[in-house]
């Protein structure tokens, strides 16, 4: 681990940010060039005092996990990415589509999305950037451990995910996930993310064995669905979809009609702001 190499390219990393950039309001008397470190800290959900000691070279050995997160709090390029791992002694991930790696394009669109749900998950069900607001509606997923961020696998496993979605959408829902996985098996049968996700769910759900043996294909787009939400009620929510340019990323965008007794409910959750609950992904 090179511990000067390390603090010097996260300080610069952090100074040619700006809060607009990563969708954080700019705020008053600002001293800072780029962001602040407790910014960062939050934008990779973890504690200001041991980012602080990163960049004072003085922090601990940082996991891959953590790395992910602040190479995605920092909106690093693939190649900056790797160097970060490097320069904190870890081999980098290996390049496979589907990776936790958001593309930055797609983080630069969410981060402009500030008053309408929206998240950004790999073709495989994996969550792997919320906004505010997402996270308000489906829950926060930082905090889960990695096997446990995937929609798709707490769809057919946990029962309490899909709580906050109407019952009715519900059968709807579970064959949209399965056609999802199968068609992206088909697509790369030597992916061995999304044929060990496969393997796990036949082993773990009756009811996803019976959907992957009717062997339907669809690719994930348009969508409605209804969520649930504990604190403001009903919203009947529009899903568009976004696909990086090797789709294997999605940016999904949850729109309510203008007007409408959903859209005045999502903007009392604006207000209202990120509540202590499990969500249920998208």
């Amino acid at each position: 681990m090179d511990r000067p190499q390390l603090a010097d390219f996260l300080r610069r990393s952090r100074d040619r940010l700006t809060p607009a950039d990563v969708g954080l309001p700019a705020g008053a008397r600002r001293r800072t060039q780029g962001l602040r470190r407790e910014e960062v800290a939050q934008l990779a959900g973890m504690s200001a005092d041991y980012y602080t000691r990163l960049e004072q070279q003085r922090g601990p050995h940082p996991s891959a996990q953590l790395l992910a997160a602040l190479a995605r709090a920092l909106r690093l390029s693939d190649d900056e990415r790797d160097h970060l791992y490097h320069l904190a002694g870890q081999a980098p991930p290996r390049a496979t589509a589907g990776g936790g790696h958001v593309r930055p394009g797609l983080l630069l669109i969410l981060d402009r999305l500030y008053d309408t749900p929206a998240q950004v998950t790999s073709d495989i069900g994996d969550v792997l950037a919320q906004n505010p607001l997402a996270m308000a509606v489906f829950g926060d997923n930082s905090g889960r451990p990695p096997g446990e961020r995937n929609i798709v696998w707490r769809w057919f496993t946990d029962p309490g995910s899909r709580d906050r979605l109407a019952p009715d959408q519900h059968e709807h829902l579970g064959r949209v996930h399965a056609a999802q996985l199968r068609s992206v098996v088909a697509a790369r049968p030597e992916d061995a993310r999304a044929a060990a996700l496969v393997r796990r769910l036949l082993a773990a759900s009756p009811e996803f064995a019976a959907l992957w043996a009717e062997h339907d294909v669809a690719v994930r787009r348009a969508d409605t669905k209804t969520v649930l939400h504990p604190v403001v009620g009903a919203l009947e929510l529009d899903c568009e979809v976004m696909l990086s340019a090797n789709h294997d990323q999605r940016l999904i965008v949850y729109t309510a009609r203008p007007g409408s007794e959903a859209a005045e409910r999502l903007q009392l959750l604006r207000v209202v702001g990120l509540q202590d609950m499990v969500g249920v992904g998208g």
